[in-house]
C-alpha cells in the first residue's frame, strides 16, 4: 500500500481486475458523465496502460474505489516521448532535462464522490514516490470539462499571463486542434474571481506548488475536454508547500 490516511487508503493495482477497475472509474468521469451510452461494462482504456502504474485510492471502509489515476516513470527527458503528452504536444525542448520524471495522467473522481480530500491524498501518494525515486520533474495534461474555448476565457488569459513554462521547455504545437490562448488572448486581462472558478482542482494544485502550462490548450473531442501541458520540477516547489505535502505524504 501506497499511503492510508483517514477514510482512505491508496494502492497500486496488482490485478487485471484492478485495472478494469480503474478503466471503469475513467470511463464514468471522464465518458458517461457527458451522457454516453452505458452497457455497465463500458471502459476508458488506451495503449498507455500498459506502460504506466495505476494507481487506486478507495474507502477503507467499503472498499469502494472513489479516485484513481496513473503514472509513467522515465529515466530522464531522452525518453520524453514514450509519454502520453508527446502524443499531443512537441515536447523535444524537454529532452534535454537530465533528472527523472513522472507522467501523471488519467486523474478522476467518482462522479459521485466528489471529495476535495481525494486530490490532497492522491498528492501525498505522489510525494511519497517521488521522495522515495529522487523524481525532479511531474508532468501531464491538466484537463477542462468541455471543449468550449470561450467559457474558459478568463481561466486562459490567467494562465497566459502568470503561469506560462519557461521558454527553454515550452511545448511546441503537435495536434490538429489547438487553442492558441497565448496568441489569442495577449490583450486581455482576466477577471481573476472567474479564472480561479475556472480552474480545474488538479491544475490548480499544480499551480499552488509552482507548476507552469504549455501556452495553447489541445481540444480532445474524443474525451470532451481541453487540456494544457503542466510541467513542475520538484526543486522549485516552495517549503512550505513541501511540508505540507509531506506531512500528508508521512
Amino acid at each position: 500500500m501506497m499511503l492510508s490516511k483517514g477514510r482512505y487508503r491508496v494502492r497500486l493495482a496488482e490485478s487485471a481486475d484492478d485495472l478494469r477497475a480503474a478503466q471503469r472509474l475513467r470511463w464514468l468521469a471522464f465518458i458517461g458523465k457527458r451522457g454516453a451510452a452505458d452497457d455497465g461494462a463500458s471502459v476508458d482504456a488506451d495503449g498507455f496502460d500498459a506502460a504506466c502504474r495505476h494507481v487506486l485510492i478507495e474507502d477503507q471502509r467499503s472498499g469502494q474505489l472513489l479516485a484513481t489515476f496513473r503514472f509513467m516513470f522515465l529515466e530522464s527527458g531522452a525518453e520524453i516521448g514514450r509519454s502520453y503528452a508527446a502524443s499531443h504536444y512537441d515536447l523535444e525542448r524537454l529532452r534535454d532535462f537530465s533528472g527523472p520524471m513522472v507522467e501523471m495522467g488519467r486523474f478522476c473522481l467518482h462522479p459521485e464522490h466528489a471529495d476535495p480530500d481525494l486530490l490532497r491524498v492522491a498528492w501525498g501518494a505522489m510525494t511519497r514516490f517521488v521522495d522515495e525515486n529522487g523524481i525532479e520533474l511531474l508532468f501531464g495534461c491538466s484537463s477542462f470539462t468541455g471543449t468550449d474555448t470561450q467559457g474558459y476565457a478568463d481561466t486562459f488569459a490567467l494562465l497566459k499571463e502568470r503561469h506560462l513554462a519557461p521558454r527553454r521547455w515550452l511545448p511546441r504545437v503537435k495536434a490538429p486542434k489547438v487553442f492558441r490562448f497565448a496568441r489569442a488572448l495577449r490583450r486581455q486581462k482576466p477577471d481573476l474571481k472567474r479564472a480561479q472558478a475556472g480552474l480545474p482542482p488538479l491544475l490548480r494544485s499544480y499551480l499552488m506548488m509552482g507548476g507552469w502550462v504549455s501556452d495553447h490548450a489541445v481540444v480532445d473531442d474524443e474525451l470532451g475536454t481541453l487540456h494544457v501541458f503542466t510541467g513542475l520540477e520538484i526543486a522549485t516547489i516552495p517549503a512550505g508547500r513541501q511540508k505540507l505535502l509531506r506531512g500528508v505524504a508521512g
